[in-house]
């Protein structure tokens, strides 16, 4: 019999690389993505020399000023491909420790999942090429979309199909959600 080893390797450090290999290949500056992102080009700054850790709200700042996700500069900065892959409780996703958010999936993929712990607030909407799907593994949760409004519970699960805007909240403390989302191709960076 053969024996399969999965991967389990320590933390990635790689965010502050993926941030500054977009932020290049736009071929925009620091002062730039600021002015888009409304952060400081400090904090930029030190985000691309791994001095500091963004939130999980300036990730999403900062990938829109580079014109794309949170989850893709995420899977970016670490893009090791794995055909089995197996991610610890606690791997660092090189976000602030408060973060509230890690990666379920490493690297460049099609599928993507997140896993969402404490309060998430509702102040950013969504609007995502590919289908997304919410399970609601402990606590509660807010989603509007096609001007509803859809309360989850424990254990419940939401289905979007691409196109669709949202926004989504915590509605307890002791909330955590899990979003997969699928994109129509991998991207390469």
């Amino acid at each position: 019999m053969t024996e399969t080893r999965a991967t389990d390797e320590g933390p990635n450090p790689a965010l502050g690389s993926a941030v500054r290999r977009r932020r290049r290949a736009l071929d925009l500056t620091l002062s730039a993505v600021a002015e888009r992102s409304g952060l400081s080009v400090p904090f930029l700054s030190q985000i691309e020399n791994e001095r500091a850790r963004p939130s999980m709200r300036s990730l999403q700042r900062i990938a829109d000023g580079l014109g794309t996700t949170a989850v893709e500069l995420l899977a970016a900065a670490d893009a090791t491909e794995r055909s089995v892959d197996v991610v610890r409780a606690r791997h660092d996703a090189g976000l602030a420790p408060d973060a509230g958010v890690r990666p379920l999936v490493r690297g460049q993929h099609r599928m993507h999942a997140l896993e969402f712990t404490g309060a998430q607030h509702a102040d950013r909407e969504f609007l995502h090429q590919g289908d997304e799907l919410m399970y609601v593994a402990d606590g509660a949760a807010e989603v509007e979309a096609e001007g509803r409004t859809y309360r989850l519970g424990r254990g419940d699960t939401l289905y979007l199909t691409g196109g669709v805007r949202h926004r989504w909240r915590a509605t307890s403390q002791d909330t955590r959600v899990l979003l997969v989302s699928v994109s129509d191709h991998r991207a390469d960076h």
